[in-house]
């Protein structure tokens, strides 16, 4: 890839990388010292959809996934990680509420895939999903250049 489109690259990617890794920033942060009541409702939530998660303790869980979601926010805010590999970090994590919003019960309209109020906040995460996938293409196309 050359300079030039190297740059034109990086310059399309950054509002998609500072929007979601500053927003996944926040989130990663303010779980890092959630109380023991809020870790055990994030993960009585989380294990509705995921069964295995309750195995855990809650509140290494819940740190478990602020890490995570810190982590995340690196990959998507340091432009020195190169883009399919954020994307496929945000992918992954992505594709993860997406099950839960798909899994967990009261989230969608009976027979629909349309989200109920309680589902709205994880319905919307599609978003996230489109810029996951967005930034690793981006990645291969400019590797084939």
């Amino acid at each position: 890839m050359t300079s030039a489109s190297a740059w034109r690259s990086a310059a399309r990617q950054l509002p998609l990388r500072l929007t979601v890794g500053t927003f996944f920033l926040n989130s990663g942060l303010s779980k890092r010292g959630a109380d023991r009541a809020t870790a055990e409702g994030l993960q009585q939530f989380t294990t509705a959809a995921y069964p295995f998660l309750g195995k855990l303790d809650a509140e290494r869980f819940t740190k478990s996934l602020s890490a995570g979601e810190t982590a995340i926010a690196a990959a998507l805010l340091l432009p020195m990680v190169p883009a399919p590999i954020a994307g496929a970090a945000l992918t992954a994590f992505s594709a993860g509420t997406l099950g839960l919003y798909l899994r967990a019960p009261g989230m969608r309209q009976d027979g629909s895939l349309r989200p109920t109020e309680q589902g709205i906040p994880l319905a919307k995460d599609v978003w996230m999903l489109g810029i996951g996938i967005s930034l690793m293409i981006e990645g291969a196309i400019g590797r084939r250049r």
